[in-house]
């Protein structure tokens, strides 16, 4: 399923696509600003979206073989929630 599916799904729901499609991009919008301040995305049932701190490291170029260094980032981070791995076993 990808956005497009998505949207159609929630258009089933709602008055129109149009709204459907507001939706989707303002929950969407929503989760990114609030993973951008550095703080959890709790969805009951769904999961959580987090932030997490990559620490730097060593890595290599694969094409030279030499030995690179790889900057600390934060990165996003989806933890599943106990309805969604039951409903997916």
């Amino acid at each position: 399923m990808n956005k497009g599916d998505l949207v159609n799904e929630v258009a089933k729901v709602v008055a129109t696509k149009k709204a459907a499609q507001n939706a989707v991009d303002t929950i969407v919008t929503g989760i990114k600003k609030t993973l951008k301040k550095k703080q959890d995305v709790t969805l009951v049932g769904f999961g959580t979206f987090k932030v997490s701190k990559r620490k730097a490291r060593k890595g290599r170029n694969p094409q030279t073989g030499a030995e690179i260094k790889i900057k600390a980032k934060n990165v996003p981070k989806f933890i599943p929630g106990k309805a969604l791995k039951a409903a997916v076993k």
